[in-house]
């Protein structure tokens, strides 16, 4: 009895310090949840867009083609007319069209790879919640570098690539008293300093259709996969059936 209830303070106290860790992680945040539909094709076709015209710029996909984009409806044509700026084949790897030298200069290092940027996410807790929250709480810091800072990732190297779309903003902070010190604390609202091309609403939906192209170029086979599991379970369900009842008139007549 005595270790079944250690066993159960362990699971208490390794689920707190998970919870901890969460809300700690990206700045001390609660992370929004991402309006992710990985089989909303037009979705996920403007989140191609955005990501061939603000992302690929500085970060590859080396491991997605680009003809891969046929499984989201998009035909050879349209993939060559509308996406191709850093290859002229329609078969060859989103490769980002900086070069790695000048990226290490500017921001300190290479750009990461995005092809599975929302499943790496995922150790944090859920990829596409930290990517949603991420790219839509960036803000004005003219201390930093690139004049940007961001909720979720404090002093990140990479600027707001989508400020003209978002505007931008300052989050607003109140004073606190944690522990006999006073502390400023994000109150999750935000001052809108300059507009931009997109009200908050449309922005809020860009980044969403964003993320979920990620979550999808991630393993675009996903929804294949479940929709195959789901009649394979359908299948050993039948079958298991079928079995049970041939075993027992089998050995109806044997004593």
């Amino acid at each position: 009895m005595k270790n079944l209830k250690n066993i159960a303070l362990g699971l208490v106290m390794a689920l707190g310090l998970a919870a901890g860790a969460h809300a700690s992680s990206g700045g001390g945040i609660a992370w929004d949840k991402a309006p992710v539909k990985t089989n909303d094709l037009a979705s996920l076709q403007n989140g191609a867009k955005l990501f061939v015209n603000y992302c690929l710029n500085c970060h590859s996909a080396a491991f997605m083609r680009f003809n891969r984009l046929k499984d989201i409806g998009l035909t050879d044509q349209q993939i060559k007319d509308n996406l191709l700026f850093t290859t002229d084949k329609v078969g060859e790897t989103m490769k980002a069209a900086i070069d790695p030298k000048q990226a290490k200069e500017w921001f300190g290092g290479n750009p990461p790879d995005l092809t599975v940027i929302a499943r790496a996410k995922a150790g944090q807790g859920t990829g596409a919640d930290y990517l949603y929250t991420y790219l839509r709480t960036y803000y004005r810091d003219e201390t930093k570098a690139t004049g940007w800072n961001n909720m979720v990732f404090p002093s990140v190297g990479m600027p707001h690539v989508l400020w003209e779309l978002q505007g931008e903003r300052q989050p607003i902070f109140e004073e606190r008293e944690e522990h006999g010190h006073t502390v400023e604390v994000f109150t999750g609202k935000w001052k809108q300093i300059k507009p931009g091309t997109m009200t908050p609403l449309q922005y809020d939906q860009a980044v969403g259709d964003l993320v979920n192209y990620l979550q999808w170029m991630g393993e675009p086979a996903q929804n294949t996969r479940v929709r195959v599991g789901v009649w394979v379970l359908l299948f050993l369900l039948c079958f298991t059936v079928i079995a049970w009842r041939l075993n027992a008139a089998f050995w109806k007549d044997v004593k």
